[in-house]
């Protein structure tokens, strides 16, 4: 067994123009009060990390590396969330992420579309030069508008756009298994990867592409109201990725999990900090040193309640308390007797 790396913190919550959290360098001086280990860190802010330069220039990413070594922090991953979300768009959604790309390139689809997945190959290139083993983002949707069946979706519709998704990432799967990084699409609502059903389907599509991965986070499922232990026990072999978060979810008269177009903070189903809500970390952190997970637990903090800073400082904590050092050796190994063959068969009555 293997014990899981962490705590670390995804950025893109904190990141800001105000300090500490407008550079990498005093933002990385924060996180590393707080307790952190390790640092995720997205690829869409330059006052952060220059995705474009990584991927051309190794002494960029190892100049990265030692900024953050002088904290004691690692990076565990980069995320190219929001782009990944721009390689699959919807056209009913084109003007909502267009602020997800540069300003040249709003309202025009097409050029979006091709930026997005450039952008993807810079990160497979820039997680290379930075020795990272995996890479998170987003699957973006075209069917997302189709999630419920009505009215009557036709025949063929899934498919297609199934057929239409892999191909898109199939060349930037492939650019992953050349840089020997994992890419691993966060199950979420609003994407076509949204529950363990299209992720089957999807890696069906991309004909089992070894580096179709997955970044798993039990608080979409909870929002879901899938059943977020048993999913790990089905997907553990898919699983490279882990964010650390939390959500409740309690159904009543006026609403479940569509919400009612009510606020974060009315809703039924809504993100909380870490211990606030209904995801069973005990159980998730057993669960993967049973199944050797030894990547890292990242937190993403979102909690339509409490403020970031008490989030982060309860976070860091919270996961440092839940990590299991797995041990080296059998806990009954003091009752031992060794191994004697003759024994072993006499007792089976074979001698």
């Amino acid at each position: 067994m293997k014990t899981i790396k962490g705590p670390a913190l995804f950025l893109a919550q904190y990141v800001s123009d105000e300090p500490p959290f407008n550079s990498l360098e005093t933002i990385a001086a924060w996180a590393a009060g707080l307790g952190f280990k390790g640092v995720q860190i997205p690829t869409w802010d330059k006052r952060l990390f220059d995705l474009e330069r990584a991927a051309e220039s190794p002494e960029y990413c190892q100049s990265i590396q030692a900024l953050l070594a002088e904290h004691g922090l690692e990076l565990t991953e980069l995320s190219t969330h929001l782009q990944g979300q721009l390689v699959a768009v919807h056209p009913a959604y084109d003007s909502l992420f267009d602020g997800f790309a540069p300003a040249e390139l709003h309202g025009n689809p097409a050029a979006r579309q091709a930026w997005a997945v450039e952008q993807l190959k810079l990160a497979a290139r820039a997680s290379a030069h930075l020795n990272l083993r995996a890479h998170g983002t987003f699957s973006g949707a075209l069917l997302w508008p189709f999630l419920y069946p009505w009215p009557q979706r036709p025949a063929g519709l899934v498919e297609e756009g199934f057929a239409e998704l892999a191909k898109r990432w199939k060349p930037i799967l492939d650019a992953f298994d050349d840089a020997g990084v994992d890419l691993c699409f966060e199950i979420h609502p609003g994407e076509d990867l949204h529950d363990g059903a299209t992720f089957e389907r999807f890696l069906d599509a991309v004909d089992h592409h070894p580096r179709c991965c997955m970044l798993y986070d039990p608080s979409h499922l909870i929002l879901q109201q899938l059943d977020h232990l048993a999913f790990l026990d089905r997907y553990q072999s898919w699983i490279r990725m882990f964010h650390v978060k939390d959500a409740e979810f309690h159904a009543s008269a006026t609403q479940g999990v569509y919400g009612g177009y009510t606020s974060w903070v009315e809703r039924a189903g809504r993100f909380r900090s870490l211990g606030d809500g209904q995801v069973d970390f005990k159980a998730i952190f057993s669960k993967l040193a049973q199944y050797d997970f030894d990547g890292w637990a990242v937190i993403e903090w979102e909690c339509a309640l409490k403020h970031p800073q008490q989030g982060a400082e309860e976070g860091a904590r919270f996961v440092a308390d839940h990590i299991i050092q797995v041990t080296d050796r059998s806990f009954d190994d003091f009752a031992g007797a060794g191994t004697d063959r003759q024994a072993n068969r006499a007792l089976l009555g074979l001698d």
